[in-house]
């Protein structure tokens, strides 16, 4: 079977929109917040207390996963609580990531371009 233009340019606007969604889970801090997140809604407040993290960098990361759309958002009051928009699949999501981690050994973390040297 060979592959046409257009089923070639949908191959590869499918892997872009894979690469951008693996983007939002990218940074710990991200990962943190949506785990925080899939044990109910919180408010930035909260977030920023139980992960100890700078209130701009939380909102900074929530507005990154809500533009996403993994986290929406509702108001209360004069605040937002946010949640993930769609528990079960990212938790198999992540749960797929640790498998995979332990499949390979945690050998990402050695990667001379993602892994824990790389950026430090």
């Amino acid at each position: 079977m060979t592959m046409t233009a257009e089923s070639h340019d949908a191959v590869a606007t499918d892997l872009a929109a894979a690469a951008c969604l693996f983007h939002g889970f990218s940074d710990g801090s991200r990962l943190r917040i949506l785990q925080h997140l899939l044990l109910g809604e919180h408010r930035v407040v909260e977030l920023t207390e139980h992960l100890g993290l700078a209130q701009s960098t939380v909102s900074k990361h929530l507005a990154c996963l809500k533009d996403c759309g993994l986290v929406s958002s509702r108001p209360v009051g004069r605040a937002s609580l946010f949640s993930v928009t769609h528990p079960e699949s990212t938790t198999q999501l992540l749960v797929a990531a640790e498998q995979l981690l332990e499949a390979t050994g945690y050998a990402v973390t050695l990667c001379s371009n993602h892994g824990l040297d790389a950026h430090g």
